[in-house]
This record gives structure tokens, sequence and C-alpha cells, in this order.
């Protein structure tokens, strides 16, 4: 049987992950998670909603990131389906980042580059696709000078938001639980 729609369904989700990540919008998880889905990356463990609550606290200080996802591999088992998926994540980590944070304040702007991997098991309940478990693996870490040529102090019109000014707002809509 053929599983095409089903890995375009996931692969949505997961993309949908990463932009909800990189444009801070929280509200739109509730549309990739089941509500009893579980997470583990690094020291953040536990329910979907304290990743979440983690993950604000660690990214929002920061003034960009920046999510690519690589090759994705499926097995499905019914309405059950396991994925591994390939991410280079870029975090521009601010001079003035919180101490007591998982990337250290420098006292100037510099870039942390991660090489990971989320391995999820994707259920499909009621017809719908989303995460029941996502384990997320660190296999690289690059940290380096930031050099951008000054585009992070550019107008504020130039640049990426985090809120419904980003011109992305209307491909997203449908999956924010506040739309």
């Amino acid at each position: 049987m053929s599983h095409l729609a089903d890995r375009e369904e996931i692969r949505d989700i997961i993309f949908l992950y990463t932009h909800a990540i990189d444009r801070r919008r929280w509200d739109m998880m509730p549309a990739l998670f089941h509500e009893d889905a579980m997470f583990l990356f690094g020291a953040v463990e536990g329910d979907w909603k304290g990743f979440v609550q983690q993950a604000r606290t660690i990214l929002d200080p920061m003034p960009a990131t920046h999510h690519q996802i690589g090759n994705v591999l499926f097995h499905f088992d019914g309405n059950i389906a396991l994925t591994e998926t390939y991410c280079t994540a870029t975090h521009i980590i601010p001079a003035d980042y919180p101490e007591g944070m998982p990337f250290p304040g420098l006292g100037k702007r510099y870039v942390v580059t991660v090489g990971l991997r989320y391995v999820d098991r994707f259920e499909k309940r009621q017809g719908v696709w989303k995460i029941a478990n996502r384990n997320g693996i660190y296999d690289w870490r690059q940290d380096s000078e930031f050099k951008d040529g000054g585009i992070l102090d550019s107008a504020s019109d130039m640049l990426g938001k985090h809120d419904d000014s980003d011109p992305s707002t209307p491909v997203t809509s449908p999956w924010r639980s506040d739309a």
C-alpha cells in the first residue's frame, strides 16, 4: 500500500514544527502534538507542553533561529509511523543572553549551529497524524564568531518577525490555535 498522502501529511507536521520554533509561533504546537505526547531532547524531558515552556525560555531571548530539514525516513505500521528526520539548526546567541541557559553569554553575539535528528513516533488518531513521541538527538555542535554583515541591525521591515507582522502569517494561520 502506498503511503504517499500519509508521508506528505507527516512531512507537513515536521516542517510546521520548525516554522513554529523559528517564528516563535508557540500556539501552533497543539496542531502538531497529540495531547498526551512526550518529548525527550537533552535535558528537556516530559510532556510536549513542558517542552514548549522550556523552549520559550531558551529561544525567546535569541534574535533568530533557523532550522533546516534534511532527509526523512519513514516506517509505517498501520496508524503508526516511525520517522527519523535530520535537521541543522542555527541559533544567534545575543551578547546579553541570560545566565544559566544552555548557551553561555559571551558578551558578544555568536552563532551556534547544531546537527541533530528527530526520531518521532507519529500516530494517526481520528484521521489526523500528529507527533505522539519525539526524541531529539544531538550529533554535533559548532560555536562560531558572528559575522552577518550587519543584517540583524538593519531596518525592522527587512527582518523576519516573531509575531503576526511576519509575511508568513497567512500561510500558517490554519494551524494556529489563536487564529
